[in-house]
C-alpha cells in the first residue's frame, strides 16, 4: 500500500512550515480493513475522508432491500455523506471499505478552524466541492440518458484499475443495471 502525507492531500498549496503543522494537526490517519464499515444510516456524520490508498464505497439500501452504490472513492478522492456532513443531519448512507486502505479523516469542526487559520484551505475545499457537484450532475445525466454500455465505459474512464477490486453487484448497482446486463455489456465489448 502506498502511504502519503497531509502535504500530498494539498499538493496544489505551498504551505509555510507553521501552516503545514496546523493542517497536519487536524487530520487523523486511519487504516480500515476490507469489509469495515465506517458509516451507517441514521448516524451523525462527523468526518469526511481522503483516500490515500485503497477504495471506499458509499451506498444505501432501499426499503425493499435493493442496494444502490452512489460513489467509489479511490486514491486521491474524497468521500462522505455530504448532505449530513454539511447540515449536521443523520446519514442516509453506508460507507464501507472495499479493500484495505489508508485514509485521512477530518471533522467539520476542524475544517472550519482550518478555514480561519489557513485561508487557502477554504479555497481548496471550495474548488473540490465545485468539481464534485459538477461530477455528480454529469452522473445524474448519464443515469438518465446513457445506455448500459455507455455508462460502463464512462465508469472505466472515471475509475481506472478499480474493477478488479469491486464485486460485480457493486458495479451493477453503481451503473443502475442488473448483474446480468453488466455481463452482457462486457461480452459485447469483448467482441468489438
Amino acid at each position: 500500500m502506498q502511504k502519503c502525507t497531509v502535504k500530498d492531500i494539498f499538493k496544489e498549496i505551498n504551505f509555510s512550515e507553521s501552516e503545514l503543522a496546523i493542517v497536519e494537526e487536524k487530520f487523523e490517519e486511519i487504516y480500515p480493513k476490507k469489509g469495515e464499515i465506517l458509516l451507517l444510516p441514521g448516524q451523525p456524520v462527523p468526518y469526511q475522508y481522503f483516500v490515500c490508498d485503497g477504495c471506499l464505497r458509499t451506498y444505501f439500501i432501499s426499503e425493499i432491500g435493493k442496494e444502490y452504490t452512489m460513489q467509489f472513492a479511490v486514491n486521491d478522492w474524497w468521500i462522505s455523506d455530504y448532505t449530513a456532513f454539511f447540515t449536521g443531519g443523520l446519514s442516509m448512507f453506508y460507507i464501507d471499505c472495499v479493500k484495505d486502505s489508508i485514509i485521512y479523516k477530518i471533522s467539520k469542526e476542524d475544517m472550519e478552524l482550518l478555514y480561519k487559520q489557513v485561508p487557502q484551505v477554504e479555497s481548496f475545499f471550495r474548488i473540490k466541492m465545485e468539481r464534485f457537484f459538477a461530477s455528480f450532475q454529469k452522473r445524474i445525466l448519464s443515469d438518465l440518458a446513457l445506455t448500459a454500455e455507455e455508462k460502463y465505459l464512462r465508469f472505466l474512464k472515471a475509475y481506472p484499475n478499480i474493477e478488479q477490486h469491486i464485486k460485480n453487484y457493486h458495479l451493477a448497482s453503481y451503473l443502475g443495471i442488473t448483474t446480468e446486463s453488466l455481463s452482457r455489456v462486457r461480452k459485447e465489448l469483448a467482441k468489438k
